[in-house]
């Protein structure tokens, strides 16, 4: 499959897993009403699988993609990748906080495999982006240490990402067992096809792009030795 094949792919997987967290926050808004009446809660209780799922998975995706398809310099593809993988970094750290926003506090959120791996899956989002950020304001760095770092910095940042799917999937396991445990939904619903649909969205998702990220550039030729100089690919003379 080639690049393009990929995009579009992941583009039609992204605009999927949009359609189905929309439908389920807005049309079964009693599954996300919480003990207290407060609106302002329940508002909260919203916010979170949007700005998770929206706003952090599918935006650090689309950043993902952003050396696949965008046209112009590197430090241009980079700039933009910095900037979509700030948005989603600010989405992940604002959806955590809608989660422990409430009368019931931090403590009282925070007792799952689903929070745990979530918060972990922000700090090491965070460390990344600020390591993304440094190399590209301090260019003067020794290139060597840059090429040393660079893998590493491509590795987390997949296993980033393949975790945040990883944890949205164990989210939308813990409320939908939830619900049916509660007898609020029952097994075989709309809501639970449609809650079901959106983890296959997901790892769908999550494969293309890592996929995408690690394919070759079919614009290589295979009969050339390549190098990496001067933050490309070039041929090896």
């Amino acid at each position: 499959m080639g690049s393009t094949s990929l995009i579009v792919s992941a583009r039609v997987s992204a605009v999927v897993v949009a359609t189905l967290i929309l439908m389920w926050t807005y049309a079964f808004q009693t599954s996300f009403i919480p003990r207290s009446s407060s609106q302002e809660n329940f508002i909260y209780s919203v916010l979170h699988p949007l700005l998770m799922v929206m706003g952090f998975i599918i935006v650090s995706g689309e950043a993902i993609l952003v050396y696949r398809w965008l046209p112009g310099s590197r430090d241009f593809k980079k700039s933009v990748h910095l900037c979509l993988q700030g948005v989603a970094l600010a989405s992940g750290i604002f959806g955590i906080w809608t989660k422990f926003h409430g009368n019931r506090g931090i403590s009282a959120n925070f007792y799952s495999l689903h929070s745990w791996m979530g918060l972990i899956c922000v700090v090491l989002f965070g460390a990344q982006w600020l390591v993304g950020f440094m190399s590209f304001w301090h260019r003067g760095e020794v290139r060597s240490t840059k090429f040393a770092v660079l893998p590493w910095h491509v590795f987390l940042g997949l296993y980033t990402y393949g975790l945040s799917v990883a944890t949205a999937e164990t989210g939308l396991l813990e409320k939908l067992t939830f619900l049916q445990t509660r007898g609020r939904v029952k097994r075989h619903s709309p809501e639970s096809v449609v809650v079901n649909s959106l983890g296959l969205g997901l790892a769908l998702l999550g494969g293309i792009i890592i996929l995408a990220a690690i394919s070759p550039n079919r614009h290589r030729n295979p009969n050339i030795v390549y190098k990496f100089s001067d933050g490309k690919w070039v041929p090896k003379k």
